[in-house]
């Protein structure tokens, strides 16, 4: 197969089919999702998620989302777990297993030890008549009708249902403990994503000039401003009050209007009334509003106050797009 189309083709399928066995496990919701729900919320101890091959990535992909919204989870691997990880699981715990066929020989070892210590068991399977399911306290039923290759040479479809229920239990969780952007910010304090949640504009605006000048200052005096303070911008203030803002358009703008700038003064060429940003906004939010009114900059206010200027290379040097 070396047509792009076919390829295309090819590459639709699949992802019609992975799109098929995702949308069948709707009908396959039971009580027994909104049991563990319970059971897991009541609990005092850890998730401990497990599996053995593909499974086992899959487990540790649903314990780091577990982890970022707000249910504290570990992975301990099945095949670890029988010689010597097993001290992983304490009382009270819940242990989640993830098998696609609940029959492999890690996982019937496994489960007997864990029910022996009085651990609750989830089962994440595909295959409701397995051993793994008939030994767990609570089955979600991750069964697909065929992987996604011809021949199910490797699981496609299967792991794909897996991390879709592992999904649907962290978010169900989150929802149910409330949890915030806020929090969410607290766990995600690094990267771009942790600082569209809690970088604010105050965190910024205060390494900048603040540049201003008054409404009958003259050209130069502009000019001056703006070039010193580095920012293509300055805002016009008069008695403390805001009245507009000068940018570098404003300037090109005003030399196609008045033949004479020698007369020109910072009124005439502001814009008046400006968009402007409070200190404690977010930066994504600062960012959201210049883009919406293709501008570069904001005057940072609070209380009606001016206090300087957020640029957006300033949003720009911190990651956040």
């Amino acid at each position: 197969m070396t047509k792009k189309g076919e390829i295309i083709q090819f590459a639709s399928q699949i992802i019609e089919n992975e799109a098929s066995a995702i949308s069948s496990l709707k009908a396959k919701l039971d009580e027994d999702l909104a049991e563990t729900v319970a059971l897991i919320l009541e609990s005092k101890g850890n998730l401990v998620f497990s599996g053995i091959g593909k499974s086992a990535l899959i487990a540790q992909k649903i314990v780091a989302t577990m982890n970022s919204t707000g249910t504290t989870a570990v992975f301990m691997h099945a095949a670890d777990a029988i010689h010597g990880d097993l001290g992983i699981v304490r009382e009270g715990d819940i242990v989640v297993i993830l098998s696609k066929s609940g029959e492999t020989p890690e996982i019937k070892m496994l489960v007997p030890l864990i029910k022996l210590r009085g651990n609750k068991i989830v089962a994440i399977v595909g295959n409701r008549n397995s051993y793994l399911a008939s030994q767990a306290d609570f089955v979600l039923d991750v069964t697909v009708d065929e992987e996604a290759v011809p021949g199910s040479l490797a699981p496609t479809s299967s792991t794909t249902a897996q991390l879709v229920m592992g999904d649907a239990l962290a978010l169900i969780l989150m929802r149910c403990r409330g949890f915030s952007t806020d929090d969410f910010a607290k766990f995600h304090p690094g990267g771009a994503l942790g600082k569209q949640l809690y970088l604010r504009v105050k965190d910024l605006y205060v390494n900048n000039e603040r540049p201003e000048v008054g409404p009958d200052d003259n050209l130069t005096r502009v000019i001056i401003e703006m070039t010193h303070k580095r920012l293509g911008a300055t805002v016009v203030m008069e008695s403390g009050q805001l009245l507009g803002i000068i940018t570098d358009g404003d300037l090109r703008r005003m030399l196609m209007k008045y033949p004479n700038i020698e007369q020109v003064k910072a009124a005439q060429i502001m814009t008046s009334n400006p968009k402007t940003i409070d200190t404690e906004a977010l930066v994504v939010d600062a960012l959201h509003k210049m883009r919406e009114n293709s501008i570069t900059q904001l005057p940072v206010v609070h209380e009606g106050k001016y206090l300087g200027i957020i640029h957006l290379h300033d949003i720009l040097k911190e990651g956040i797009f």
